[in-house]
């Protein structure tokens, strides 16, 4: 039987329109299709291991206004528990992302967590409560004293902690070291190193015993700590919409730690690349969970 995995990290309220092509400067468009969804990194995640079938929490900042309404309803239906960290009169921030129709490719703009005050780590027995029966993590490096003292606390109880590495957030090196896994996006950099560094290299040095990075259509390259390295190649598909891929990456990886652990990395990460080419052949980061 799968363990209970957990996302901690970002939930957004995504406005999403698919569009011929992106507007220019004054330049106005009708949409094709338009929708309004849940979204982030660790929210998506959640619901991508849930729809794999494996027992899923989230902790995070949800509130209870109406744009916390569509978060959690979606949770709801997807069969995650929530635990809402959020402060009084929080609400989700918006994301706006426009989807070219032709190529699938999307363009997002969004606040993510800038701006967030109030949101305190959880106490000891509230992590206690949080890390009962988990298998695995999931942090997506948001609400970073929250992914600090979850990642910390999983580690000391043996559970494996998997970064989602989208991009740079300050304060990151302090969840790197609490961080077991890692897969990155291809435009994940650290400060100070040169654009031709080697980013799983600098990555792995920083804490985690294993990393990979994804680049679009093209492998997956993976590393030890030790050197041993490989990669996973990318399946080929007609893609619709590649919102939310690298989400449905992290969250099939997740899915895979909870099933088996961290065995089989390799393997895993491959299953969990198929999961997420599947993803961009349908519209919307959770099409693929639909239509199962």
């Amino acid at each position: 039987m799968s363990g209970t995995v957990l996302a901690c990290g970002l939930a957004t309220v995504d406005v999403v329109q698919v569009v011929e092509a992106v507007p220019g400067p004054d330049e106005k468009v009708v949409a094709l299709a338009a929708d309004v969804t849940a979204g982030g990194p660790a929210c998506n995640a959640a619901l991508t291991a849930a729809a794999l079938g494996v027992p899923t929490r989230f902790v995070g900042a949800v509130g209870s206004g109406p744009l916390s309404a569509v978060v959690l309803r979606e949770l709801a239906s997807g069969g995650v528990a929530v635990t809402d960290l959020a402060p009084p009169a929080f609400e989700p921030p918006l994301s706006t992302v426009l989807v070219t129709q032709a190529s699938g490719e999307r363009a997002v703009v969004s606040r993510n967590a800038v701006g967030v005050a109030g949101l305190a780590a959880p106490s000891d027995s509230a992590l206690d409560a949080l890390l009962d029966g988990v298998a695995a993590v999931l942090v997506d490096g948001h609400h970073l004293p929250v992914a600090v003292a979850v990642a910390r606390a999983a580690r000391r109880r043996g559970v494996p902690v998997l970064l989602d590495g989208g991009s740079w957030k300050p304060g990151l090196e302090e969840l790197l070291a609490e961080t077991e896994l890692a897969v990155l996006s291809s435009a994940f950099a650290v400060p100070d190193e040169p654009k031709s560094a080697d980013v799983l290299g600098a990555v792995l040095a920083a804490g985690p015993s294993w990393a990979a990075v994804s680049d679009g259509a093209g492998p997956v390259r993976w590393r030890w700590a030790g050197g041993v390295h490989g990669e996973v190649p990318v399946p080929v598909v007609d893609v619709v919409d590649t919102l939310g891929a690298g989400d449905v990456l992290h969250g099939a990886l997740l899915a895979e730690l909870g099933r088996g652990g961290a065995t089989d990395l390799p393997g895993s990460l491959a299953r969990a690349v198929e999961v997420a080419s599947r993803s961009v052949a349908h519209p919307g980061a959770l099409g693929w969970a639909r239509q199962r």
